[in-house]
């Protein structure tokens, strides 16, 4: 039986053979599962395609050039252009002088705007890579070591170690397939996404320090350059940090808000642990999962009003969740 994701599959392969010139994007400020699905899937193309021109395109990340080398921006016209891990035309990263022609939208966020001739969009994907996973596993597009790894990667990322609720069986069965079919041995892997300089663990007991925690459940730090600088780490840091701090008894909803002077803008990762809160991320040039979002936030005066509503929907939540004493 042929089913709707066997289908867009299809029309997703038979578009990539169709173009000589191909351009993967992902969002700004990327995680492990947007580099890793992007280096993943251009790899896979120019291994099964070896005449086509391929490119990975975006600002690089110095902690994720482990998982691969991403490319100039092409001059080329009549381009292909794939989204991978964004679901909005403004957090597209590298887009500046690409002339693309079509696009096809790979993603596990909620829909939004992007205008793919094609769209491929699974909000119950753990990650972007399970999906790329599936797309190759269902087509003839090269499937070797070094592509396993970065998706064995994306996927242990975004799941946050198959820890978060969008972990399904179709994952783990994804996964079982890359190991089994390449003889992946992952535990070496793991070192690539969780191995740290000691500055960073400093920096990690700063903001533990340093949190802020009202009594709603909300939790939040506003991290400025000067606090990066005295630590020697990066305005993304925090947000790679961000997960470690699950299963805290008394923070329902934690928020980290770093700076970022290079472009002006103050970077947000948000995470629940019942609240909803993309809706939230959304209204400020954001977006994402339920319980996992980001948000840029461009003028300082926003933030109160931002952690604002992200305190409405924690007191919202307790409300609904009062268990009556009998």
């Amino acid at each position: 039986m042929v089913t709707i994701i066997d289908s867009i599959i299809k029309k997703i392969y038979k578009k990539i053979k169709s173009y000589d010139v191909i351009v993967l994007a992902r969002h700004v400020g990327p995680d492990p599962d947007a580099i890793t699905s992007q280096i993943a899937l251009r790899d896979s193309i120019r291994k099964t395609f070896p005449n086509k021109k391929v490119y990975a395109v975006g600002k690089g990340v110095a902690r994720f050039k482990k998982f691969g080398s991403l490319d100039k921006i092409p001059e080329d016209e009549n381009v292909l252009l794939i989204t991978l891990d964004v679901p909005n035309m403004s957090r597209i990263d590298g887009l500046e002088n690409i002339k693309y022609k079509e696009i096809i939208k790979i993603d596990h966020h909620p829909k939004e705007d992007i205008p793919a001739s094609i769209e491929w969009t699974d909000t119950s994907a753990c990650s972007t890579c399970q999906m790329i996973t599936e797309l190759i596993l269902k087509t003839k597009l090269v499937l070797d070591k070094d592509i396993a790894s970065n998706l064995f990667l994306g996927i242990v990322s975004d799941s946050d170690r198959f820890l978060l609720y969008y972990t399904s069986a179709k994952t783990y069965s994804l996964v079982s397939k890359l190991i089994e079919l390449t003889n992946l041995d992952f535990t070496p892997l793991y070192k690539n996404l969780y191995e740290r300089p000691f500055n960073e663990i400093q920096f990690k007991a700063y903001i533990t320090n340093n949190l802020k925690i009202n009594e709603n459940g909300l939790a939040y730090i506003i991290l400025n350059p000067e606090i990066f600088k005295e630590y020697g780490v990066d305005s993304s840091t925090a947000s790679n940090m961000i997960n470690d701090f699950n299963y805290i008894n008394e923070i329902l909803v934690w928020t980290f808000i770093s700076y970022d002077s290079m472009n002006d803008i103050y970077k947000v990762s948000i995470r629940s642990r019942g609240p909803i809160i993309n809706t939230i991320a959304g209204n400020y040039n954001g977006g994402g999962h339920i319980y996992a979002s980001g948000a840029r936030i461009k003028n300082e005066e926003d933030i109160p009003k931002f952690l604002s509503e992200l305190d409405a929907a924690c007191i919202e939540y307790n409300k609904e969740n009062i268990v009556e004493e009998e």
